[in-house]
Parts: C-alpha cells; sequence; structure tokens
C-alpha cells in the first residue's frame, strides 16, 4: 500500500473528530460513572454534590444489600429466568415467523395477522391474573417463562428479516430434499444470527428488568427475583429512615445507609451485567434490527 500524505487540512479535520468522538463517549460513559462514584461516597457527600470522585468513600451500601437474606437465591433466580426467558421466546418466535413465511400454509396471512392483533388488544389485568391462576402458574417459576413464550413483536422482526433473505436458497435446499426443519436449522437460523442477536437483546433486557410479575403472581420468597429483593428492601429502608426513633433507623444512619445511596447502589448492580454484555451484541442489534425493519 502506499502512503498517502494527509493534508494540514485532513489531519485537523482527523484530531478534531478524534475529540468529537471521545468528548461524546465520555458524554454517554458519565452518568454509569457518576451513579457508581455516588454509590461509594457517605450520604453527606452526595448531598453537597459528587462531580468527578468519590468523596469519603465507603461500601456501606454495598454490604447491606449483599447480606441481605435470599439475595443469592435471588440473583439466582434473576439470572435464571433472563436465561430461559430469552432462550424460549426468541426460538419460538423465530420459529414461528419462519412458519409464516411459507406461502403453503393455510390461512397464513389470517394466523399472522391475529398473533399480531394482540400487540393492540388486550383484555385487561384482572382476565390475564385469572388465566394466570387458573393455569396454576401462581407461585411458579413458569410465570416468568409461559406468558412470554411467543412475542409477537418478536415474530414481525424476525418475519420481515427471513423474508428479505434470498428465496433461491431455501429453493436449492428443497431441490436437495431437505424438509421445513433442515432448512430452518442448517439454513434459516445461521442467515438470521444478526436478527436473532437483535432479539436476545430485546429479551435479556426485559427479563433481568422485571419485578412487577413477582409483585402480582409470586408469595413464595424462594421465587423472588432480585429485581424485586431490592425493590423491597429499598422500601423498607425508605419507611425506617421516616421512623426516626427506631434502633435500626439509627443504625442506618451510622452506617451512611439511605435510601439515596441505596438507590444509586441498586441501579449500578443491576445495570452493570447488561453493560458487560450488550457490547459484544451491538453490532449484531444495529445490523439485525435495521435489517428486520426493511419491508412491512
Amino acid at each position: 500500500m502506499f502512503n498517502m500524505k494527509l493534508s494540514w487540512y485532513e489531519r485537523l479535520f482527523n484530531v478534531l473528530n478524534l475529540i468529537l468522538l471521545t468528548a461524546f463517549a465520555l458524554i454517554c460513559l458519565y452518568p454509569f460513572y457518576y451513579i457508581f462514584i455516588s454509590s461509594i461516597s457517605s450520604a453527606g457527600a452526595i448531598s453537597r454534590g459528587v462531580f468527578l470522585l468519590p468523596q469519603e468513600v465507603n461500601f456501606y451500601s454495598y454490604v447491606r444489600i449483599f447480606q441481605t437474606p435470599g439475595i443469592g437465591r435471588a440473583a439466582f433466580i434473576s439470572l435464571a429466568r433472563t436465561v430461559l426467558g430469552t432462550l424460549l421466546p426468541v426460538s419460538c418466535s423465530v420459529f414461528l415467523a419462519y412458519i409464516f413465511t411459507y406461502k403453503e400454509i393455510p390461512f397464513r396471512k389470517v394466523l399472522y395477522r391475529y398473533f399480531i392483533i394482540t400487540m393492540y388488544l388486550s383484555a385487561g389485568f384482572v382476565p390475564f391474573f385469572m388465566l394466570i391462576s387458573r393455569l396454576g402458574l401462581r407461585d411458579s417459576f413458569l410465570v416468568y417463562i409461559v406468558p412470554g413464550v411467543i412475542a409477537p413483536f418478536f415474530v414481525i422482526i424476525a418475519k420481515t428479516y427471513i423474508e428479505s433473505l434470498p428465496e433461491s436458497v431455501r429453493e436449492a435446499a428443497e431441490i436437495d430434499g431437505a424438509g421445513i426443519m433442515k432448512i430452518f436449522f442448517l439454513i434459516t437460523v445461521p442467515l438470521c444470527k444478526p436478527v436473532i442477536a437483535c432479539l436476545v437483546v430485546f429479551a435479556a433486557v426485559g427479563q433481568w428488568n422485571s419485578w412487577v410479575d413477582t409483585l402480582w403472581f409470586i408469595q413464595d420468597s424462594d421465587l423472588f427475583t432480585l429485581q424485586y429483593r431490592l425493590y423491597v428492601m429499598l422500601q423498607n429502608n425508605m419507611a425506617d429512615a421516616m421512623r426516626a426513633g427506631t434502633a435500626e433507623a439509627a443504625r442506618d444512619m451510622m452506617s451512611e445507609v439511605t435510601p439515596a445511596s441505596l438507590r444509586l447502589t441498586m441501579t449500578f448492580i443491576t445495570t452493570l451485567p447488561i453493560l458487560i454484555v450488550y457490547p459484544f451484541m451491538q453490532r449484531y442489534f444495529t445490523k439485525g434490527l435495521m435489517l428486520g425493519a426493511v419491508k412491512g
């Protein structure tokens, strides 16, 4: 390759471009950094303002959270529902979308619209609660998985992407004697890696952050999710802070565990796993989302 000498204005542009992108990256990263330094600063320092470096560093909030009874079990439940609640909905939704791309399927368009209309029409919470109760899913781990096994939004994205693939690939496989299942697993799935990665990000983030279904359907403390445990802990801490005369409130004030510090610590703990995973999925996420929106 030839080494091309850059002109002064091209070098200036590269420098300014680097400065601008670096500044933009720092702006995007600063909120998370602020949450971290605030979570390890004292309550007094937080009230005065923490901006660049932590002040009066302590880890009382982290100790309080990790010493909470059942926190390990709750983290396992959240991890398990995230894994299963991602694999099953994505797999089933992508396979259903693949089936809908076959024009030979009877009433294909009617069935497809039947699934899609559920995104816009709902009977409400009371019938949904009664259905979950009749199915015996209350106080069951399956309540986190079964209601979302088929996601209409995932079906739309996956079907649109599959329809954008060359029809000749499927026809060639059919000529070679491949059936529906063989074409799906050996041809369609490998070609759909970008959109599958996109759906995995959507599903994993939704499952990891969800806690309201625990509030509605779970009374067994062994099935509480991490987010719900932290929510209950925060509510209890806020109630204790309002009871100024109790011994527990006085002890919390001495150890600098306040609702504000707990809230920041919980935000950091629950956000960290997503931030660790997302950079590895981001390029597939962007490509899959854009390609899945080419056709309506």
